[in-house]
């Protein structure tokens, strides 16, 4: 298993992210908040964290959703998985919606997604006359479940 190293300011009295247990893909994100924000049903909000990441080239950091949060609560991260940029170099601000029926808080440090960071690959386009053919084809949305 490949250890990269990202540069990262904290501009939060909250922990850096940290993987939970070894086995964890993903390490915890939290809010950086004054007071606690509430977001009322289907409402959704860009909450800061006061991290700013130098993520290495090549490189991209993935914003998911943290489950517990998405049972317990109802509340997910839109725009997921998100994609933090290696050229980004904003604070990284986590959307999060209400996907429940009653309002629900999110306090100063909660855990509020996971980060996951991957290598990208990039493409070059090969323009052709035509592509080659599949069992499936042309068979689009829900085909290879319709049997």
């Amino acid at each position: 298993m490949a250890v990269i190293e990202v540069k990262v300011v904290n501009h939060s009295p909250n922990p850096l992210p940290e993987y939970a247990t070894e086995g964890s893909s993903g390490m915890d994100i939290r809010a950086h908040l004054e007071v606690t924000k509430k977001l009322a049903p289907m409402e959704r909000a860009l909450i800061p964290t006061g991290l700013f990441f130098e993520i290495p080239e090549g490189y991209e950091i993935q914003v998911r959703p943290r489950s517990g949060l998405a049972i317990r609560q109802g509340i997910t991260c839109l725009n997921s998985p998100g994609t933090i940029d290696s050229d980004y170099r904003g604070e990284i601000k986590i959307i999060l919606i209400n996907l429940s029926q009653e309002d629900q808080v999110i306090h100063p440090g909660d855990r509020i997604a996971q980060l996951i960071i991957q290598p990208v690959d990039r493409i070059r386009w090969e323009p052709v006359e035509w592509v080659a053919e599949t069992q499936r084809n042309q068979g689009g949305f829900g085909h290879t479940g319709s049997q």
